[in-house]
């Protein structure tokens, strides 16, 4: 027990860093949507997460030796516990839906509140700053340890889960799980509800304008993988035709970016060389899209996260600007 007395200044570092390494990972995870980075993303931040189970012991000394535990400090570390709580529900039970909530939305949330409160505890600890002698050999030979048992600890759990043949054992390189067409949830961001679109709605493709039975009438069967942030994916066939079809050559060559546009003002930017695999669908499954999953028109992004796949499209533009020129995620 000596080795845990010794908990202190290096601790709150080594938390800090893992904490920060985690959301960092987290997003990324939430980002790649192809097998290799997606793969790599997920496997950091489940080993960046069990990095925070194993620094836990150390964590408890310090904070029995806190004269007050401030009510703040007590709510980051219950958001804290949660966030990896539902990040394990998340991967050995898979998606499911308690209280209106996925586990990946609850360890998105809980995440994402825990932001402030750290910020807030940071500022009242600002003693905990990197020092020359924490790139000491022995602390980096420390360092190296626990990111091994990290390693070591989510490598047995994976053992474990392919052992009791959990969910955990035949999810994706994004972390998903696999849902049937027909168990596809009407899914959307954040704040936007279901639009009422009309029936003779049309989509203004640069310029020209198309209902959904032009786009039917041009459309062909894709087969694509929609893989929700949600921490699900399905694989289904889509009536769509593709965007490169859509958008006069000349004028696409001179864009820098496609904007497309839904009618509740959501929005997403591609690379102006993504028109040939970017696609308008009016179809799911060989039925008619139902209002929930995007209807009249959305979006297929093959190889994109599903968050990228714009429903209720009502506008696809060619800009100047650059795909980069967004934020990574939508804000609204």
């Amino acid at each position: 027990m000596g080795h845990l007395r010794r908990a202190g200044r290096r601790t709150n570092v080594a938390l800090l860093a893992v904490l920060l390494a985690a959301a960092a990972t987290g997003a990324l995870a939430f980002a790649a949507g192809t097998p290799i980075p997606a793969r790599i993303a997920t496997l950091t931040h489940g080993v960046f997460g069990l990095a925070l189970v194993v620094l836990v012991p150390w964590k408890t000394v310090i904070v029995r030796r806190a004269l007050v535990m401030r009510t703040t400090s007590l709510i980051l570390l219950a958001l804290i516990a949660i966030c990896i709580a539902s990040g394990l529900v998340q991967v050995f039970l898979g998606y499911g839906v308690l209280w209106r909530l996925t586990p990946m939305q609850i360890h998105v949330g809980s995440a994402l509140l825990a932001a402030p409160l750290l910020i807030s505890h940071l500022r009242r600890h600002r003693r905990q700053r990197l020092h020359r002698t924490d790139l000491s050999r022995r602390v980096l030979l420390r360092t190296g340890v626990l990111a091994a048992g990290a390693a070591a600890t989510y490598g047995m759990l994976e053992g474990i889960g392919r052992l009791l043949e959990s969910t955990s054992a035949i999810r994706i390189a994004t972390g998903s799980h696999r849902l049937g067409p027909d168990a596809v949830p009407a899914t959307i961001w954040l704040f936007d509800e279901v639009p009422a679109v009309p029936t003779n709605h049309y989509v203004d493709v640069a310029g020209s304008a198309f209902t959904a039975s032009d786009l039917a009438a041009r459309s062909t069967t894709v087969a694509a993988r929609l893989d929700c942030t949600s921490g699900w994916y399905a694989d289904a066939q889509w009536t769509a035709v593709n965007l490169a079809d859509l958008l006069p050559g000349d004028q696409l060559a001179a864009a820098a970016s496609i904007e497309v546009i839904s009618v509740t003002g959501y929005r997403r930017r591609f690379p102006a060389e993504e028109a040939g695999s970017l696609w308008l669908a009016t179809g799911f499954q060989g039925e008619p899209l139902r209002a929930g999953h995007g209807a009249p028109v959305r979006l297929v992004a093959p190889n994109r996260r599903g968050f990228w796949w714009v429903k209720w499209v009502d506008a696809v533009k060619l800009s100047d600007v650059p795909a980069w020129g967004q934020p990574p995620f939508p804000l609204s």
